[in-house]
C-alpha cells in the first residue's frame, strides 16, 4: 500500500500513529509519501518506510490529511502550514483522499473563517498580489504576504517574507464576506503567472472525518446525508 501523509498539526497525529502501526507489525509492506519537509522529517524519525511520486506510477491507495475549512460540500481551504501545493499533488494522485479534522474547522462559505493561502513565485512577488486583488471573483479580499515561519501562518510584520518548500512565497486573501463562487476563484487565481498554487481543494475530500465533543462524524464517500 502507498498512503500520503499530510502536514499540519491533525496530520502530525496521524503519521505518528501510521509510524506505531508500523513498528508493532500491524501495517506491513506500506510504504509512504509526505507532503513536505517536516513530515518527510517526522517519517523518517519514526523509520517510516518513504518514496515519492517519482518513484510511482500508479495512483497511491490513500492520502490523509487535516485542513483549515471544510464546508458543506466538502471544499476545502488548506495552506495554513504552507504545503498546499504538495498536498494537492499528493491528494490528486490518491484513490482515497481522507482529511480529519475537529469541529472548529467546519464553515457554512469559504471566505471568513480561514484566510486563503496562495503559493507564488518570489519573483516579482508584489506585482503577482497586486493581480490577484483585482480579480473578479477575489472581490472584498485584503491580499497579506505572509512573514516570519510559513508553517504558523502567524503574522509577523517585521520578519522576512516566509518560504514554502518550494522556496516561495505565501500571500494569505482575507475575506470579510463570503466567497462568493469557489471554483470561479480557483480558476482565476491558479490561471495568473506568477502563481505557483491555492489552498482551494475543490471537491477532492473522499471522506471528511470530524471529531467534537459529541463524537466523531464521517461525512462522504459511504456516510448518511445530511450529514452538516
Amino acid at each position: 500500500m502507498v498512503v500520503g501523509l499530510g502536514t499540519g498539526s491533525t496530520a502530525y497525529f496521524a503519521v505518528e500513529r501510521v509510524g506505531q502501526k508500523i513498528s508493532s507489525g500491524e501495517l506491513r509492506d506500506v510504504v509512504c509519501i509526505p507532503t513536505s519537509e517536516r513530515t518527510q522529517e517526522q517519517a523518517e524519525s519514526l523509520h517510516i518506510p518513504l518514496c515519492t511520486l517519482d518513484d510511482i506510477t500508479e495512483p497511491m491507495d490513500v492520502a490523509i490529511d487535516g485542513a483549515d475549512s471544510v464546508d458543506a460540500d466538502l471544499n476545502l481551504v488548506k495552506g495554513g502550514g504552507g504545503a498546499m501545493h504538495r498536498e494537492k499533488m499528493i491528494a490528486q494522485f490518491a484513490k482515497k483522499f481522507i482529511v480529519i479534522v475537529d469541529d472548529s474547522k467546519l464553515c457554512h462559505r469559504m471566505g471568513p473563517h480561514f484566510p486563503l493561502p496562495v503559493e507564488i513565485t518570489p519573483f516579482a512577488h508584489e506585482h503577482t498580489v497586486r493581480c490577484i486583488a483585482v480579480l473578479s471573483a477575489a472581490q472584498g479580499c485584503t491580499p497579506v504576504v505572509r512573514r516570519g515561519d510559513c508553517s504558523n501562518n502567524k503574522e509577523e510584520p517585521d520578519g522576512e517574507a516566509s518560504e514554502t518548500d518550494n522556496r516561495n512565497f505565501v500571500v494569505d486573501l482575507k475575506f470579510d464576506e463570503p466567497i462568493g463562487d469557489v471554483s470561479q476563484l480557483a480558476s482565476q487565481v491558479k490561471e495568473l503567472v506568477g502563481v505557483v498554487d491555492h489552498g482551494l481543494f475543490i471537491k477532492m475530500a473522499t471522506q471528511v472525518i470530524v471529531a467534537s465533543g459529541n463524537g466523531v462524524r464521517i461525512a462522504g464517500e459511504g456516510a448518511e446525508k445530511p450529514w452538516w
